[in-house]
């Protein structure tokens, strides 16, 4: 069965095409665009028109390839932006009009779940329980299991809620990035009162932050998944890498091979994030994997 799966946050939106059968799972396709649908909504509570103009081109380029691959099933999840925005209906009235299907505004509970799915089908059960951190746009979850789900939490301390809240400044002032950290705490403290983050044998990190840090990690001259997928990279490197990024302007983190243009003026935020999630979890190291909520939503289509 050939599958596609959308996922529309609040940076990013993402497609990705398969085909399963079984246990069997071949990637046909796997794209981004960048379209920062949650621009100002961490402030107004209301999408721009702007971030909806770039959401539906991003969708329209998106549907090409669905025609071109013959697609049999699409699921298609928006995130926290599209939780937390008043006017959403404009939003997946459009995504209808365009996909023939009604974008679902799923639950951060079933976000972790997805992205649990995704992110462990690959890893062997001796290396449970598993921490599986997804750090978005808009916000970061933490789910906790084994074959699966036990505890989950979401929390609203994304990359780019983060930035736009708290980093006014290039490179951010000191006092900028200590009210990020307070912010940043506060949200894992109580993501720690639900979900036991200091009890897993193996962290998990998924999505753009994670493995942005991770080529950084690696020293990379371009961005590959496939050598960031399934790499483990300690803590100090995150902590290393997270003061690097603070310490750059805009040009400098722009000039960086492996760094995408979306993420330029988020990934401090989001590197910070998962630098205070080590802290936070003791982990000595993080495992960054490419697979993750979308190849959860596409399993998800399959055994439906």
């Amino acid at each position: 069965m050939r599958v596609a799966a959308f996922d529309c946050g609040t940076n990013s939106i993402r497609l990705l095409i398969a085909d399963i059968e079984g246990n069997s799972f071949r990637e046909v396709f796997r794209g981004m665009e960048i379209v920062r649908l949650g621009q100002g909504v961490d402030k107004t509570g209301e999408f721009h028109p702007d971030a909806i103009a770039r959401t539906f081109a991003g969708v329209d380029l998106f549907v090409n390839e669905l025609r071109r691959r013959g697609v049999e099933r699409i699921r298609f999840c928006a995130t926290s932006a599209s939780r937390d925005a008043k006017n959403r209906v404009v939003f997946l009235n459009g995504v209808h009009e365009r996909l023939g299907v009604y974008p679902e505004v799923i639950s951060g509970d079933e976000e972790a779940a997805l992205s649990f799915q995704g992110a462990t089908r690959e890893l062997s059960v001796n290396q449970a329980p598993f921490l599986v951190v997804d750090i978005g746009g808009g916000s970061t979850e933490f789910v906790f299991g084994g074959d699966s789900v036990e505890a989950a939490k979401s929390v609203n301390i994304g990359c780019v809620r983060m930035s736009e809240r708290h980093f006014h400044t290039d490179p951010p002032a000191l006092g900028e990035i200590a009210l990020a950290i307070t912010d940043i705490k506060a949200a894992i403290k109580t993501a720690a009162a639900v979900v036991p983050i200091t009890q897993s044998k193996t962290l998990i990190a998924v999505a753009g932050t994670a493995t942005t840090v991770a080529a950084a990690a690696l020293g990379l001259d371009r961005y590959d998944p496939d050598a960031i997928h399934l790499s483990r990279i300690s803590a100090e490197k995150v902590h290393e890498i997270s003061q690097m990024f603070l310490s750059m302007t805009h040009a400098q983190r722009a000039a960086l091979p492996y760094m995408h243009e979306g993420r330029v003026d988020v990934i401090t935020a989001g590197a910070l994030v998962l630098s205070q999630i080590m802290y936070a979890t003791g982990a000595k190291e993080f495992v960054a994997s490419e697979s993750d909520i979308l190849d959860g939503m596409a399993w998800s289509l399959a055994q439906s």
